[in-house]
């Protein structure tokens, strides 16, 4: 949308009304309360519609903005520009028994931008269960998990410049203003375009350049320090059905372009992350293939899988997200679907993320897993950390680790685990209290190093210092050592302070 479809005074002066009237993400939830709240994520507006009821700004606004709900023309005309936001696209007049009303094309949430400041986030009202309806070819989706996700998994700034690829709403633009100087966003969905503008200008974000266009094509010669995106990464058996999920790539085949193609827009040391899926197939290690795009890149990496779904829980998934449960349509698309699957030989389908970083390194590395369990967040917080020890630990020989110096991780802690009666431990476990909480199990030798090792000393005369306590030869210590403590070092137990 062009800055005459969609003022800048109109944004500002629609801005100043929502904060004014508490419409932000505090205000709304402490308007809704726990249950209406609760209600809403089960898809029951009942709750929500009774806890806004009146004439009071905040409950118009909500009942206009986040419910969808006809509220009266005279009592929301005493609070916003209807007739400019008529003319904006944004509501509709419409005859009603009682008189005019005034209902919404779009859906308005608060946000909270990275600074604290509240901000809007604009998109297609949301297709509910028992509408009778699916989501429109150009439909764009607002905020959800995925997009939070993305937002904890970006690395820090600050940033010269900044993509979001695939905007969207243009939530993770918003992320993106308080990291980097100069903000870009594209989609190839016009109509994604049009609402993210209206987002960053309702959030006092009016420098950011939104761009229309298929993948990298809008910024062709272009490089940034940070490229964010959460793509169209469905994998489908056709056509792309829905803009905001699916491509006409086949398979994974969308998330391998990325990656593929994400290097020759990055700055030297510059990120690219991404949320994606790839398939899992018979005499296929999805660790090897996924890896291996990034690898073929020439970037170090981090490729973690999250979950794995079976093709049945997958396309239920996306069939539920579409509202086609109880379509007519519904089991045939079901059915030519794992069709699909059946044919490919795909038994799993992974989620995940995937964070590049474009190294001049000629010993870039690649680290591929899975992790189940909850994380600290944000993960972008310590991300680049987890990086930096896989690379170190690649880079290190043998002798150049008993030269190191190094350090037990902060938040890192050793647990003994007895067994009543017997003279030594069970198992020693390091634990790791923040960051990614995993958890190793050592031997005798990498438990009295961790206990010892500060950065102070390097690892060949510690390690001899603990033979002779144990009573066992030095250098079969050493010979033996530096495997197990390399490992450790990649999954970030230990830091070589140097």
């Amino acid at each position: 949308m062009s800055e005459t479809e969609f003022p800048r005074a109109l944004a500002d002066r629609l801005r100043r009304i929502l904060i004014d009237a508490d419409y932000t993400v505090s205000g709304v939830r402490d308007r809704l309360g726990d249950a209406a709240a609760k209600a809403l994520a089960r898809e029951q507006l009942l709750p929500a519609l009774r806890a806004t009821g009146g004439e009071e700004r905040l409950g118009l606004l909500l009942r206009l903005w986040w419910l969808r709900s006809p509220v009266p023309l005279r009592a929301i005309r005493a609070i916003l520009p209807v007739e400019e936001l008529v003319e904006a696209g944004l509501v509709t007049v419409d005859d009603a028994p009682d008189g005019h009303v005034v209902r919404s094309l779009v859906h308005l949430g608060p946000w909270e931008l990275e600074d604290g400041r509240p901000g809007f986030v604009v998109s297609d009202p949301k297709v509910r269960p028992g509408d009778g309806e699916v989501p429109r070819h150009d439909h764009v989706v607002g905020t959800g998990g995925a997009s939070a996700g993305l937002s904890r998994l970006m690395v820090d700034g600050p940033f010269e410049r900044a993509l979001d690829l695939g905007t969207g709403c243009g939530v993770q633009a918003l992320h993106l203003a308080s990291r980097a100087r100069e903000v870009v966003a594209t989609d190839l969905n016009p109509r994604a375009v049009r609402l993210a503008r209206i987002s960053l200008a309702l959030s006092g974000v009016f420098d950011a350049r939104l761009l229309q266009g298929s993948m990298f094509e809008p910024v062709e010669g272009e490089r940034f320090d940070l490229i964010v995106s959460n793509p169209p990464f469905v994998i489908t058996p056709g056509n792309a059905r829905f803009t905001y999920r699916e491509s006409d790539l086949p398979g994974d085949a969308l998330c391998a372009e990325l990656v593929r193609q994400a290097p020759d827009h990055l700055t030297e040391g510059g990120w690219a992350q991404f949320l994606a899926n790839w398939t899992h197939t018979d005499g296929d290690d999805w660790e090897d293939r996924v890896g291996g795009w990034i690898t073929r890149a020439g970037c170090s990496g981090w490729v973690v899988q999250r979950d794995v779904q079976d093709p049945a829980e997958y396309v239920e998934l996306w069939l539920r997200d579409s509202c086609e449960h109880g379509t007519p349509e519904y089991t045939r698309r079901y059915d030519a679907w794992l069709d699909y699957f059946e044919r490919e030989g795909i038994k799993g389908i992974g989620f995940g993320w995937i964070s590049l970083r474009n190294d001049v390194a000629q010993d870039a590395t690649v680290r591929v897993e899975e992790l189940r369990h909850d994380v600290e967040q944000p993960v972008g917080r310590y991300l680049p950390d987890v990086v930096d020890g896989a690379l170190t630990a690649n880079r290190l020989t043998d002798a150049a680790l008993l030269s190191a110096h190094v350090a037990l991780a902060p938040g890192v802690v050793e647990e003994r685990v007895a067994v009543p009666g017997a003279p030594d431990p069970e198992k020693i476990l390091l634990r790791q209290r923040e960051g990614l909480r995993r958890v190793a199990r050592i031997g005798t030798v990498e438990a009295a190093l961790a206990s010892v090792c500060d950065g102070t000393m390097p690892v060949g005369p510690l390690l001899d210092a603990i033979a002779e306590l144990m009573g066992e030869d030095p250098e079969s210590i050493r010979t033996r050592t530096p495997q197990a403590l390399r490992t450790l070092i990649s999954d970030g137990f230990f830091r070589v302070a140097r």
